[in-house]
């Protein structure tokens, strides 16, 4: 039984590895432009610091799986990883949850700040958006798992 839940784990390790990849190159690739009474409008994730912070801790995030994935289980450093595990954990939900609030800011604008929606002018950025913050929300719940799974680890007695 100790092997399925290693082989599990090993699973959600990758799976996190691969969500946060995409996040960060659908974000990264996620650029249009329209022209609106003959002005071109560019639409990038650089032009808005939510969407940055978004890619750098997915990038965070993804650096630290690939680390994660080749530290044995028996060293010393194993041990501390649910730390860094939890701190990802919540990383990663902040990221999603500003750049949610800059996709509902572009899909529906704010009528009381005067700013309008651009998703009906650059819908190949916000399609590209919305992806990247599909594979982000498919990142945190991996994390979320991973965190548990690892408290399971502490908190289950060892027999020898």
């Amino acid at each position: 039984m100790a092997k399925v839940w290693r082989v599990f784990f090993l699973l959600l390790r990758l799976l996190a590895v691969a969500a946060t990849l995409c996040a960060v190159v659908i974000m990264a690739t996620s650029h249009d432009s329209t022209t609106v009474f003959g002005i071109t409008l560019e639409a990038k994730f650089q032009h808005t610091p939510a969407l940055v912070f978004f890619v750098v801790a997915n990038g965070i995030a993804f650096i630290y799986s690939l680390i994660v994935l080749f530290i044995p289980s028996t060293s010393l450093l194993s041990r501390s990883i649910i730390v860094f595990d939890v701190i990802l954990a919540m990383l990663l939900t902040a990221a999603i949850a500003a750049a949610g609030a800059m996709a509902q800011l572009g899909k529906k604008g704010n009528s009381h700040a005067g700013w309008f929606p651009i998703c009906d002018r650059v819908p190949n950025f916000c399609d590209h958006v919305m992806g990247a913050m599909i594979c982000g929300c498919v990142a945190v719940i991996t994390f979320l798992l991973i965190v548990l799974y690892d408290i399971h680890q502490v908190l289950s007695p060892k027999f020898p």
